[in-house]
Order: structure tokens, then sequence, then C-alpha cells
């Protein structure tokens, strides 16, 4: 092979063979992950085994299998099983775990035994981060990302669900039946078969129906009326793609913008996010020791209760305004063509008049401010703007 680089022969032995250390480079995060854990009090952060039992066969120490759950987190390795064939494999795992390959249960219950454990490790890691003042801006961004549940989507029953299964139940025993009945008509030794088979199915069926309607009766109790079976606090979830949706769960992350950094976090099975911004921007202030903060979201955060309960709290919100009109579809003015006038709380429409505040009432909970012109009747553009007899305006319910 000439005029290539070479490798060194397999079966080459060496006089002083390098140490594991020496594959690690001194600006590996995997040195982070290693002095960090060192400084942790796992027995005071609640993880079960941090003192070892006198008796019995020895068990792995905590720090090891913490290490191993942290690397496959910032790995993006989720499986137990990839976890520990990478224990086998892997230099850097090698280097943090001094060439301990715990098996994939072991990593499994070590992550099932000891949420509390790791929740806590998270606090103690964003308490690190705001002491070495990592949070200096105090501006996050806050979004919702769809987590897929074991529970399989054919376990997941809601009344619209059951309706259908049930459907397709009936029709599958009634055309069961039309079949029983043409074999009724025909007397042959393999017809007389094929109707114990049929009789069979119709019977399941039938069972099946039966179980479907305690499903239904079930549901009545559970909360939003859904049920997982595999999962019970997995729910149902549409997805940002159209027409697709997960069982699963819709965990909240506020990310420091500077440093890219989860300072809180919150799993919930509630699909929406419009109700979320102000708990997530609250946790996050207090996680990053701050008074102030600017919290950013996108539209689907958008709700007057959430933006109100923000400035409450000293907490400056920017989320967009939903584009919910269909005036600009049906080629009409949209609200962003009608200007308003802090100085005067006026409105400024397309044609240059002025529509000026009228009353305030409450609409579902919510404080609206209304607004209109007397031009509006006589206006020539009026049938650009709005089919009522006067045009109304009105800024966020508060």
């Amino acid at each position: 092979m000439k005029r290539f680089i070479e490798g060194e022969d397999r079966t080459q032995v060496t006089l002083l063979p390098e140490c594991l250390d020496d594959y690690i480079g001194i600006d590996n995060p995997v040195r982070v992950v290693d002095a960090f854990v060192e400084e942790l009090q796992l027995q005071d952060l609640g993880f079960e085994s941090a003192e070892p039992a006198v008796t019995g066969r020895p068990s792995y120490h905590p720090a090891v299998l913490l290490k191993i759950y942290i690397y496959g987190y910032l790995n993006r390795i989720q499986s137990s099983r990839r976890l520990e064939r990478e224990c086998q494999r892997n230099l850097e795992l090698m280097w943090l775990t001094g060439r301990l390959a715990p098996d994939f249960k072991t990593i499994a219950d070590f992550r099932r035994d000891n949420g509390v454990g790791i929740r806590n490790v998270c606090r103690r890691f964003v308490i690190l981060c705001r002491e070495v003042k990592l949070f200096s801006q105090a501006i996050v961004a806050i979004d919702g990302s769809k987590f897929k549940a074991v529970n399989n989507r054919d376990r997941n029953f809601t009344a619209v669900k059951i309706d259908r299964f049930q459907e397709q139940v009936a029709q599958s025993i009634q055309r069961y039946l039309d079949t029983l009945e043409a074999a009724d008509r025909s007397h042959s030794v393999d017809m007389q078969a094929k109707t114990e088979r049929l009789q069979d199915k119709i019977t399941k069926l039938r069972q099946r129906m039966r179980q479907l309607d305690d499903l239904k009766t079930q549901l009545k109790s559970e909360p939003g009326e859904q049920l997982s079976m595999t999962d019970p606090d997995a729910r149902s979830m549409a997805t940002s793609r159209l027409g697709s949706g997960i069982v699963g769960y819709n965990v909240q992350a506020a990310v420091d913008t500077k440093h890219h950094l989860i300072v809180a976090h919150e799993v919930t099975n509630e699909s929406s996010d419009r109700s979320k911004l102000s708990a997530m921007a609250i946790a996050a202030r207090a996680a990053m020791g701050k008074i102030r903060l600017q919290a950013h979201a996108d539209r689907g955060y958008y709700n007057g209760r959430e933006l109100k309960a923000c400035a409450d709290a000293g907490i400056a919100a920017y989320v967009p305004k939903p584009l919910t009109s269909n005036a600009k579809a049906e080629g009409r003015f949209d609200k962003a063509d009608f200007v308003y006038i802090a100085r005067d709380d006026e409105y400024r429409c397309p044609a240059g008049q002025r529509a000026i505040y009228r009353f305030t009432r409450e609409e579902r909970g919510l404080q609206l401010r209304r607004y209109w012109s007397s031009a509006c009747p006589q206006c020539p553009i009026k049938a650009q703007c709005t089919a009522e007899r006067r045009q109304t305006y009105h800024p966020l319910g508060t």
C-alpha cells in the first residue's frame, strides 16, 4: 500500500501500551460529566443503593449508572440495550465507567427506580449553571414537544374510536350472518364446517362488542374521557404533521437562549400549549434566580389570561398573535389593516376614519373593549370591511 497512510498491525505488541485516558481529549464533554457526578452527594439526592448492602453480591455504584444515563441523554441514546452495547465498545463510556459494562436490565431498573434522584440532579445542574453565571441574559425560549409513549394507538380509546370500532364489528357480524344464511341454503359437508367456524367468529365479535360497551362506560370516569390501556397517563395528541398523531406526552421546556440549556421542564398529557406559558416562565425565572425575565414562545402559546399572568409576575412575554380571522381569505381587510392609536385610544381604518371606544363587555371571562365609527354605514368600501351594519374592533381581551 504505497503512498497511503498505513495503520498499525493489530497483532503488534507494544512495550508501553497507551492508557485509556490518552484516548479522551482534554476538552471532551465526558470529563465534565465525570467531574459533575463525582461531586454529587447521591444519597442526599434520593438515589437508592447509594450505601452498599452488607451481604449479597456487590452492586454497581449509582454514580456509574448515572454517568451512563447522562451520556445517553447527551448523545441521544435512549434504549437501555443500546447503552449496554455502547459500554462494551465505546471508548468514551469505557473511560467514564472504568470499563464497567452493566447489562440493559440494570440500566433500565436504575432509570425506573431513581426518578426522584434524577430530577434532583437536573435541579443541581441548573443551580451550578446559575452559580457560574451562565444565565446572565435572563431570556428563555419556551416550547413543547410530543414524546411517544409505549402505548399503541390501538390500545388508546375515545368515544369516537369506540363508536368506529363498534360500527366495524357490527358490519363484520352482519357479513358473517349473511354468509350463514347462504350456507343454510346449501347442505354440503364443506359448508357445514364453514358454518361452525363462522359461528365461532360471531361469538367472538359479540364478546368484543360487549367489551367495547364496557370501555365506553369506563370512559365517562376517565380524565378527558380518554383511556390508554398500557400507559394510563398517556393521551392521544395531534402532531405538527397534518393528519397524524401519537399517543404520548407533551413535554414543556424553557431553554436559555445564550447557552441553550434547559432551565425548567414539565411533562404533561395536555395536547395544547395554550395554558402553559405562565407556569413555565415562572418556573424558569425561579430556576435562574432572576427577578425579571423575558420569555419567548410561538403563537401556539397565545392566550390572554396567560399573558396577563406573566405581566402580573413581572415577566415580559413575547408571543405572536395567531391569525384566526378568515377575512383576508375572503377578500376583505385583515385586522392588520386597522391601526391602533394608543395616544387617543382609537383605531384608524383603511378608509382613514377613526373608530372610537364605546364600551367594555365580558365574553367567556375576558374583558373586551368595543370600538366603531359612525361613518361605517356610508363608507364606500364597507363591503371590503364587514358584512355587518357597523364595524367594531377590540384589542386583546384581558
